[in-house]
């Protein structure tokens, strides 16, 4: 699965996610630094599975209908990694049932 960490999630957390075959790359290191929510999302479909980020509003502020990315939304009370890191078991999980153009908030 091809995952997008989004520029508000650490990027030192690709080293957590990139387990059971997921392949991780930041915004910037996909070339969509500086790219408002919409147009990431557009840039991202093609060629991402899921977008995982840090920002609860995005549900209220995106519509997924007609997308292949997912968005996974990682709830947690701020972005330092220690914060973060006890999420990623359900994150993994929540990776394995995630369906195509559905958000999935973990924490």
């Amino acid at each position: 699965m091809n995952l997008l960490l989004d520029k508000c999630v650490p990027k030192t957390l690709k080293q957590s996610l990139c387990v059971e075959g997921h392949i991780c790359s930041t915004v910037p290191e996909a070339g969509f630094a500086g790219k408002s929510n919409g147009e990431l999302l557009s840039l991202a479909d093609p060629n991402f599975d899921v977008l995982i980020t840090l920002d609860q509003g995005l549900q209220f502020q995106q519509n997924l209908r007609g997308r292949k990315i997912s968005i996974l939304v990682i709830r947690s009370k701020s972005n330092r990694l220690a914060d973060i890191l006890p999420q990623i078991p359900a994150c993994l999980i929540a990776l394995r049932a995630i369906n195509p153009g559905e958000l999935v908030q973990v924490g």
